[in-house]
């Protein structure tokens, strides 16, 4: 392999969130953020920017756009994207929660598929709207949409916008055309308009297939909005980039204004640069790696657990790298569970209350595998006291 991801790198006492906000001691697997260096041509490309030494206000040059479209075009389908659709903010948490300013007023509804990404639910909060769970339904370790049930909630006259997740964290479903066409026309049919976070586009396992909402066909374009980053595939989330992409220039007008309000209209040279050294071929060879790294692990995951605690399955996972662990037999609730975790056992995890369901756990394999032994051989053993 080409590129070493079992180099482990020393991240505590460099500020980072997710090691310097832990306990020493307490391996973090919580967090969606990678322990891997990220691309050394990535590296490479921001030595050289900081070597001019000068950090001023920022332009993002014509060739940031043709880097996200050439992108989108030749490794993900997405044929006719144009670099004029695309605006930029300072992450995708920022972007949706613009879209939300500039698409609903106070009291809207705002339906979201849980269990999903916390953030999603604050971001309506904030902006004084409603959240209404369209719930997953959970069978065969795996989740499907429930398509009766949005119909019912896309049918309500408040209900204005939908929030999809593609692919879902912390499901791991990497959803398939039919799915994504078949809620797009229910969508279309009620006019409520979808707005898209496929920040985990990059992380897909064998026999799957990230499909872009918009590239499906021109009519679900024309209803959507699409909001993605590199942040997550090269590990660069402190780089701070996103775009929102739509084909409609009214949106883009009602967005951008958005943006201004809630001052995420500026972006570092950093973000900028990064995303151009990511968006090329050295990018593509670099992720295929770095998937074939992150599907072992999530191999290694369940032959252990299936080997040592089989009474707390494993949710099939199709991407990203989110484990997500049914915790029915422990009898305690989600918060107790990563309580005990972390203060008997040292390991961090996230609790699914946050996401929306208290019956699981989820753990953060994008790690080393020293690392990822070290802890799940610790969550495992917590989990055996608590059955």
């Amino acid at each position: 392999m080409k590129y070493n991801f079992d180099k482990i790198v020393e991240r505590r006492g460099t500020n980072c969130y997710k090691w310097d906000d832990t306990a020493e001691g307490v391996i973090p697997m919580w967090i969606a953020d990678m322990d891997f260096q990220t691309a050394p041509f990535i590296i490479e490309a921001l030595h050289n920017r900081v070597e001019h030494g000068i950090f001023g206000y920022t332009k993002v040059p014509d060739s940031y756009f043709e880097a996200v479209v050439n992108w989108f075009k030749n490794r993900h389908g997405w044929k006719n994207l144009q670099k004029e659709w695309i605006l930029y903010t300072s992450g995708v948490v920022p972007a949706l929660s613009a879209v939300i300013k500039a698409f609903t007023q106070p009291g809207d509804h705002v339906i979201v598929q849980t269990p999903v990404y916390n953030c999603f639910f604050s971001s309506i909060r904030n902006n004084g709207c409603e959240v209404v769970e369209n719930k997953l339904i959970y069978e065969h370790q795996s989740y499907r949409m429930d398509f009766v049930e949005l119909e019912r909630l896309a049918a309500d006259p408040k209900s204005k916008l939908l929030l999809l997740c593609n692919p879902h964290n912390p499901a791991g479903r990497v959803w398939t055309k039919d799915e994504l066409l078949k809620l797009g026309e229910i969508c279309m049919r009620h006019h409520v308009l979808v707005v898209s976070d496929e920040i985990h586009c990059e992380f897909v396992f064998p026999d799957h297939q990230y499909i872009p909402f918009a590239s499906i066909n021109e009519e679900l374009q024309k209803h959507s909005i699409t909001c993605n980053a590199p942040s997550k595939a090269f590990n660069t989330a402190g780089l701070q980039i996103a775009n929102i992409i739509s084909d409609n220039p009214d949106y883009r007008q009602r967005i951008d204004r958005a943006i201004n309000i809630n001052e995420v209209c500026d972006v570092n040279p950093f973000g900028v640069i990064a995303l151009q050294a990511a968006y090329t071929s050295e990018g593509e060879e670099w992720l295929e790696q770095l998937n074939k790294y992150l599907y072992s692990n999530y191999n290694y995951l369940k032959y252990y657990f299936t080997k040592e605690i089989p009474q707390f399955p494993i949710t099939k996972l199709e991407g990203t790298y989110l484990a997500w662990i049914d915790c029915s037999a422990a009898k305690c609730n989600s918060k107790q569970i990563t309580d005990y975790l972390t203060n008997q056992f040292q390991v961090q995890v996230n609790e699914g209350h946050m996401y929306g369901d208290d019956r699981f756990i989820r753990i953060n394999l994008a790690c080393p595998r020293e690392i990822l032994e070290a802890g799940l051989k610790r969550i495992v053993k917590g989990l055996q006291q608590l059955c």
